[in-house]
């Protein structure tokens, strides 16, 4: 008779001999006894021998998209208008209001990554922990309430103190989203629709440009960098509580999908050989994670790309001004560095997900080879070849398409619950390094050429392109490694993949499974 706890009813889980024979290869394997089956299992155990047609299959995915990734889209265009307000207000007496000097704008920018980064490992603990829809829907709220309140600040100790509260709420977003990439989508699924919300990066830039150059023309009331905060405020505060209300926590409990379309939620995210949620922490999956060479190059990674960032985000306006454009111009001349963040991102996801079978690290270094290009232009051109400079600026954005592939490495090329989440923190870790080193990159004395900050941005992402380039190796490695293994003991594809499929529902790692492969 079955048991009535699910967590002991683990048909298909390891046997003691086989995790002797993982603890031999890998040194560090889970305990058979301990394992914690993953919160969807049972209704994953009772819809395993669930008949779908393609038909059935394509309408429950078009009901996932239309809820999920309208709550993702929206709520990812508003943390990167909120962190990159002070970018817009710039020039709008920003640093004039709050009385900044000398490099006080550049701890701005590195102030909100100070607290990013403290709260980066609590917030993965609690993603993991609590119900994932909820926190990260109050979340934003919260972080509406603290961008809507900065036009009190009138000093650098407050305005300081501001940014960081900022970035410590918006430290739930990057990682509880790759997450959620994970919990309800497969793995050929998942660059496409992380682009689609990742692109509002570009999107955002072009309204943040639209709404600066709107917010110039409000000659009455308030000083006009107040308005910035006032109104990316309010609009995350009222956000915040529509995805409250609509954003679900798991598959298998989402109020939107029927019983039945609940069941073939899970049985499509049971695929990816990952499990969809487990809320128990296990600390041997915590030793794996900061033992893996990947863990640690996806870390690299981030810092080479995120180093670069700071001119892409909190001085856009100041570099665009510095190569000769006036206030307006300056605002304007922002639209296009989205439009060609916002293209980019679409074509690299269309192309990885059309063709998912190793094109993601190929979409990597194209992007950051682009960006070399730019950053190169960007040191070697004269002054006064502003709009040379100008077109090397928009070429740096191709970063985002390069940055947001590696998300993917975590969401489809990472199993294990608990390994998930914190090498997700490990990789915005070094986000957080990156971009706290990158505004200091930006010397004002150096102004307007800034040549240590370009400099900066060449370095950092010859760095992310070495670090894709060992990545790939890696893992393609591996998967030969573990090709050669299969083939030499005979087993059955079909059952290779189904044993698979059970023990990443029983929260094993990439690493355990066996039959786990990585998308390169």
């Amino acid at each position: 008779m079955a048991s009535a706890d699910p967590e002991k009813d683990i048909t298909g889980a390891p046997t003691p001999e086989a995790s002797r024979e993982t603890q031999n290869a890998d040194e560090i394997s889970p305990n058979p006894s301990s394992i914690h089956v993953d919160d969807n299992y049972a209704l994953y155990k009772s819809g395993r021998e669930l008949e779908v047609s393609p038909a059935e299959q394509a309408r429950v995915l078009r009901k996932i998209d239309f809820r999920i990734i309208p709550i993702l889209f929206v709520t990812y265009m508003l943390q990167y208008l909120d962190k990159n307000s002070i970018n817009f207000s710039s020039v709008y007496g920003l640093q004039k209001g709050t009385h900044l000097k000398g490099q006080d704008y550049s701890w701005l920018g590195s102030i909100f990554y100070f607290g990013y980064l403290l709260f980066q490992f609590p917030s993965g603990y609690l993603l993991q922990r609590l119900p994932i829809g909820k926190f990260l829907s109050l979340a934003t709220i919260a972080w509406g309430i603290i961008l809507i309140t900065t036009p009190a600040c009138i000093s650098f100790g407050g305005i300081a103190t501001n940014r960081f509260f900022l970035g410590a709420l918006e430290a739930t977003v990057n990682p509880g989203f790759v997450l959620l990439m994970s919990m309800w989508y497969t793995s050929a699924e998942q660059p496409l629709r992380l682009e689609i919300y990742y692109c509002t990066n570009g999107i955002a830039t072009m309204f943040g440009g639209l709404i600066g150059y709107a917010v110039g023309h409000i000659t009455t009331g308030l000083p006009q960098w107040m308005y910035v905060f006032l109104i990316f405020g309010a609009l995350s505060i009222t956000w915040g509580i529509i995805s409250l209300l609509l954003l679900p926590d798991l598959p298998s409990t989402a109020p939107f999908l029927a019983p039945h379309e609940r069941m073939l939620a899970i049985q499509r995210v049971a695929a990816n050989r990952q499990g969809v949620k487990n809320h128990h922490f296990q600390a041997y999956q915590a030793l794996q994670t900061f033992r893996d060479p990947k863990t640690w190059i996806l870390f690299i990674m981030a810092v080479g790309a995120q180093v670069p960032n700071a001119a892409l985000t909190s001085f856009t306006s100041i570099i665009v001004s510095s190569f000769g454009f006036d206030t307006l111009g300056t605002q304007y001349l922002q639209i296009p560095d989205g439009a060609v963040q916002f293209l980019a991102l679409l074509a690299g996801g269309f192309v990885c997900t059309r063709w998912p079978n190793n094109t993601r690290c190929i979409v990597m270094i194209f992007a950051n080879s682009v960006c070399i290009l730019g950053a190169g232009l960007l040191v070697g051109l004269p002054n006064e070849k502003k709009w040379g400079r100008l077109v090397a600026l928009w070429l740096c954005y191709f970063q985002g398409l390069g940055f947001s592939m590696s998300l993917t490495m975590v969401s489809s090329n990472v199993a294990g619950y608990t390994k998930k989440q914190l090498t997700g923190a490990v990789l915005f870790t070094g986000y957080c390094v990156g971009n706290i080193v990158g505004p200091q990159t930006f010397i004002a004395k150096e102004a307007p050429r800034y040549h240590s900050a370009y400099i900066a941005m060449l370095v950092g992402y010859s760095v992310k392109l070495l670090m894709v380039v060992i990545l790939y190796v890696y893992m393609h490695r591996s998967n030969k490694k573990r090709d050669a293994e299969q083939a030499a003991r005979g087993e059955l594809s079909e059952e290779e993949e189904k044993e698979a499929i059970e023990r990443g529902m029983l929260d094993m790692t990439e690493i355990d499974n066996k039959g786990f492969r990585y998308i390169l």
